[in-house]
């Protein structure tokens, strides 16, 4: 699997990880299975303990756990520093609402027989979280922290490329006081993988990551007849009506496409103007990105930061220059970046055609793909015409009718005058080739649970 931390700024090589020991591997399922025995029978409270720790270690160690970020994926420091609070408050919210969330719930008794039902919500097993580079502590977070919190172990298999991020949170747990096995990292193979999922022990999967790994993912647990959840990947339209703040909406258009090097599964990666406006929003859509400099992650001046690697770097200048090649045009939007390290220029593509393969495609950094629409039935027809539905955005001065807009655009999440993203309570998640399930808010911990019904029948009722 090639384990490694590659600087993608410098494109060096600064540690490599050995993979996981099939004999390694049954030690480590064997220890997790026995942990969550006795997780499963703790409080809620003691739970809480561990988890709230967690999060307490990760404000206090910020930066050191943030430098980890930059160096392995290549992350604005800043945007790092970010990234651990935000996980930081993942931990907090499970670890403060779970109680209430999981709390047993009386069913009314409609068949007026004099039933007393409740459904209860228990821990099912071990978990096996398949994560993805980008956001390397929040995406372990949000399945972490309900998880634990609900009763149940994880298992983690990280990206080859966050090696150290990843065990950096394996380690985090243990300092909080979680025992050996209730968080385990795994540096696993493909094949050690189909173990996995194959074994009686883990009962479900949680994975955020591209088509091809999820449809792959899914199908396995599928025939072992195991759930799955499913993040998978996206291409949000960023709607902006003609009565649109063009200020906000010009401001929001650049964070939305650029937060995170551009590489968001919920990055505004489709902007569709009003023809009316289009021009005007284009042109300051342009001059705002010509001010981000790209350069060093670590300098607070950097705008845009190197891409996670450089095959991932390669791959956007290859869809850009297909794109190019079936009609479309290719506006430079940003400073020429460094000719080191995994850098791609900015980039607004327009002229884009439904029969340009890019049309179809996820664009994964710095590239945005600019449309115009007649109106606003085109704009939504627009937005619809993808096979993801992961988030979208609509801008527009009337909040109550953006609502109604974002009503008809087929998503799992649509924020208005605001481009797509995400909090401990608000559910994350979509549908189409996006994937299936929830994560965070009360949805979230409810993948993994067992919701039993315990109904109880007097004696003399009718059969």
């Amino acid at each position: 699997m090639a384990y490694k931390t590659v600087n993608p700024y410098t494109n060096e090589t600064t540690a490599t990880f050995p993979d996981l020991k099939d004999t390694e591997l049954s030690a480590c399922l064997d220890q997790a299975q026995a942990t969550y025995e006795d997780w499963s029978t703790t409080s809620f409270a003691d739970r809480r303990r561990i988890v709230k720790k967690a999060a307490q270690l990760l404000r206090e160690q910020t930066d050191d756990y943030a430098r980890l970020l930059t160096l392995e994926m290549g992350k604005l420091f800043r945007e790092s520093q970010a990234e651990v609070e935000l996980s930081a408050s993942i931990l907090d919210y499970y670890a403060d609402h779970a109680e209430e969330f999981l709390a047993p719930q009386k069913v009314d008794d409609v068949a007026g027989r004099g039933d007393h039902a409740v459904i209860i919500s228990q821990p099912m097993g071990i978990i096996l979280a398949i994560e993805p580079w980008n956001f390397p502590y929040y995406q372990l977070a949000r399945v972490v922290g309900p998880q634990f919190m609900a009763g149940n172990a994880v298992m983690v298999k990280h990206a080859s490329n966050v090696p150290q991020s990843a065990a950096a949170f394996e380690r985090l747990f243990l300092s909080a006081g979680a025992p050996a096995g209730l968080y385990t990292n795994l540096y696993a193979t493909h094949e050690q993988l189909e173990r996995l999922i194959d074994d009686p022990r883990i009962i479900g999967v949680a994975l955020t990551g591209s088509e091809g790994a999820g449809a792959k993912i899914a199908a396995r647990a599928g025939q072992n007849l195991k759930k799955t959840t499913m993040e998978l990947g996206g291409s949000d339209a960023f709607i902006v009506l003609s009565d649109a703040d063009m200020d906000q909406a010009v401001k929001w258009a650049v964070w939305g496409r650029m937060n995170n090097g551009g590489q968001c599964c919920v990055a505004s990666k489709r902007i569709i103007v009003m023809d009316d406006i289009a021009d005007e929003f284009l042109s300051r859509f342009q001059q705002a990105l010509e001010k981000m400099q790209p350069g060093d992650p670590m300098d607070d001046a950097t705008g845009v930061p190197p891409m996670s690697s450089q095959g991932a770097a390669d791959q956007l200048r290859k869809q850009v220059e297909e794109a190019v090649q079936h009609g479309a045009k290719a506006l430079r939007a940003g400073p020429v970046p460094p000719t080191q390290g995994a850098f791609v220029q900015t980039t607004v593509l327009t002229d884009v055609k439904p029969d340009n393969p890019v049309y179809h495609q996820e664009l994964f950094g710095p590239v945005a793909m600019f449309f115009r629409a007649r109106d606003e039935d085109e704009a939504v027809r627009i937005a619809n015409d993808s096979p993801y539905g992961l988030g979208g955005s609509v801008f527009t001065r009337d909040t109550s009718h953006g609502a109604e807009v974002a009503a008809r655009i087929e998503t799992g999440m649509v924020f208005i005058n605001h481009p797509t993203w995400t909090r401990a309570d608000l559910p994350f998640g979509g549908i189409k080739r996006s994937g299936y399930g929830r994560e965070l808010s009360s949805l979230g911990i409810q993948e993994f649970v067992n919701r039993k019904l315990i109904d109880i029948v007097p004696a003399d009722a009718a059969a």
